[in-house]
């Protein structure tokens, strides 16, 4: 079987729809992103980068500084990133060079975590992050420019589905190697994870040049604060994407307060790393490719049903914690991380594919960098619900991110069905 017909069995085309060019193209765009995608995993900031600064004896402020800085600083440069994009002729390029940062900053927390201990490699860890996060900011600006520029409407979901699908069976195996203690749950271990996601990153910046990318310099010239307020002030679609995804947002918060909610007597959720990465790495492999196929057909109801499945979660997590106290223990909190990740999935899907297709080459990454640096800012924000769940509980939080999540859906439902028009 050769490419083309691989490509129009994973995209759902007939093969005399297809060219080889577009089927080379699909190859460098899975490859690569599988590579990525299995980086993302090894150095997860919630679960893998949390348990090695903690081990390492790291300081608290270093621990919860990791989702900040890694979301945060991959989402707010993006708005000044983007007149930059617009600038460049081949979007591949810009992405290539995000991605090669990724691979190198994440060599240096490997060497840190080999080589340092306590505040020192915290901060140090902490700084490189910080760095790896400029880079996923220059790979997520430029991305949807260049996967729309060589994969036609209605296939790209299917192409970023069977990625994120073969990512999450790295990921799946890495957990079932710390569950069955195969590889020891130490330093040396998740350090030469790291040291791997960024070979993984270096690898998928070289491969993406392979790209066949047809494309022109769309810059205006405008400034920064006019490129922003524009789209806002004359899109109406654009304004409710942004407010139903950031209400979605829910979906991306909730696993560390399901962790919370479940964590037994005297034992740390920390130790239950192995069962949870398993757990969001089964997630993925069996909704990404399907989410994606979704997303081909309507962006649109892909954000609903992903919304509204978060929303049931939540709520049933909650109900469970008022209920009992807990949610089982492991077993328990794998379930509803398994359930959960694949709301996330749905919500992802169905968020990047609505962006890519809503609108043409001359104003994508600006929209992308709009409501990415509008979310970013909200992630910050998200950052108080640890002190209500402090306060309060995880179960309250959980709750309210049902109801978030629920309120996303249906914000959603007035969204275009973009896969139909153009």
């Amino acid at each position: 079987m050769d490419m083309t017909r691989i490509y129009g069995a994973v995209t759902g085309a007939g093969t005399s729809e297809v060219g080889r060019g577009e089927a080379g193209n699909g190859a460098v765009h899975v490859v690569s992103l599988s590579m990525t995608k299995s980086a993302d995993g090894l150095i997860d900031p919630k679960l893998v980068l949390s348990w090695l600064l903690n081990s390492l004896g790291a300081p608290a402020a270093a621990v919860g500084a990791l989702v900040p800085v890694r979301e945060a600083g991959a989402l707010l440069p993006q708005l000044a990133l983007s007149r930059v994009v617009e600038r460049t002729a081949k979007r591949k390029l810009f992405w290539a060079a995000g991605s090669a940062v990724q691979g190198v900053a994440a060599l240096a927390i490997a060497l840190a975590a080999f080589t340092l201990e306590g505040a020192v490699a915290g901060w140090t860890i902490v700084g490189a992050l910080a760095v790896l996060a400029l880079g996923r900011s220059m790979a997520s600006i430029s991305y949807k420019d260049a996967l729309a520029r060589t994969i036609p409407k209605r296939r790209r979901g299917s192409v970023t589905g069977v990625a994120a699908s073969i990512a999450s069976a790295a990921v799946l195996l890495f957990g079932a190697l710390l569950a069955l203690g195969i590889a020891p749950l130490g330093e040396a271990t998740l350090a030469a994870a790291v040291a791997l996601a960024g070979c993984l990153w270096l690898g998928a910046a070289a491969l993406f040049l392979m790209l066949d990318e047809k494309g022109e310099v769309n810059g205006t010239g405008e400034s920064v604060l006019t490129a922003f307020l524009g789209p806002l002030r004359n899109d109406p679609q654009l304004r409710r994407f942004i407010a139903a995804r950031a209400l979605l947002a829910a979906t991306a918060l909730a696993p560390p307060f399901i962790v919370m909610l479940s964590a037994e007597a005297g034992r740390g959720a920390l130790d239950q790393l192995g069962p949870l990465v398993l757990a969001s790495g089964a997630a993925s492999i069996v909704s990404a490719w399907v989410w994606g196929r979704l997303s081909d057909r309507s962006s649109r109801q892909t954000l609903m049903a992903g919304g509204a499945l978060g929303a049931v979660v939540f709520a049933g997590c909650a109900a469970t914690g008022y209920a009992t106290g807990g949610l089982g223990g492991a077993i328990g909190a794998a379930a509803a991380v398994f359930l959960g990740q694949i709301a996330y999935q749905g919500v992802r899907s169905g968020r990047k594919i609505h962006l890519t297709d809503m609108v043409g080459d001359d104003s994508r990454a600006r929209y992308t960098a709009i409501s990415n640096s509008i979310i970013g800012v909200a992630l910050i924000l998200g950052g108080g619900f640890g002190w209500l769940a402090d306060a309060y509980g995880p179960e309250l939080v959980l709750a309210i991110f049902a109801g978030l999540a629920a309120c996303g859906a249906a914000l959603a439902t007035g969204l275009n069905e973009v896969q139909r028009e153009g």
